[in-house]
């Protein structure tokens, strides 16, 4: 897979700012209110030591490809539903080479390490990639003016 490492992001790295840029562009318009400025820093605070929340970014060499993240909340309409696969974006030209798996499968072994049995995501488009990595449809809403499908997984200890 091209040398790609998985590494935890944290919220001194010289990465947090290009991260922040790629998620901000893909779902700032879900956080009306939010500037590039609020979202870089929100997202920082993001980045933890471990546990909920956690954030990691797929390498080559030393340039970021693809991320994805652990949280307690991802939508505010369903505080009953807790942690979170959030932001999971692989770089266009780096797509289709398992990254997103891969670093799907990272923040499920952190939620099993920080005792969780179960999580959460939505997306509106990307169903059958979640599906064929053992996640079911929960259900189906708009959010913030968006059609989005809430998943959730079962994780093995």
């Amino acid at each position: 897979m091209r040398d790609i490492t998985l590494v935890r992001l944290i919220p001194e790295s010289d990465h947090v700012d290009t991260v922040a840029s790629w998620t901000f562009a893909e779902w700032g318009h879900l956080h009306p209110g939010s500037t590039a400025d609020s979202y870089r820093e929100a997202f920082r605070r993001e980045c933890g030591e471990g546990g909920v929340p956690s954030v990691f970014v797929a390498m080559h060499g030393n340039r970021p490809v693809g991320t994805a993240a652990l949280l307690a909340e991802d939508m505010d309409s369903r505080p009953d539903l807790t942690p979170w696969l959030a932001s999971v974006f692989v770089l266009p030209e780096w797509r289709g080479q398992g990254i997103a798996a891969r670093l799907i499968r990272r923040v499920e072994e952190e939620a099993v390490d920080s005792g969780f049995s179960q999580f959460y995501l939505y997306t509106p488009d990307q169903q059958g990639l979640y599906r064929r990595l053992g996640w079911q449809d929960l259900e189906e809403l708009n959010y913030r003016g968006e059609a989005v499908t809430i998943m959730w997984r079962q994780l093995e200890a």
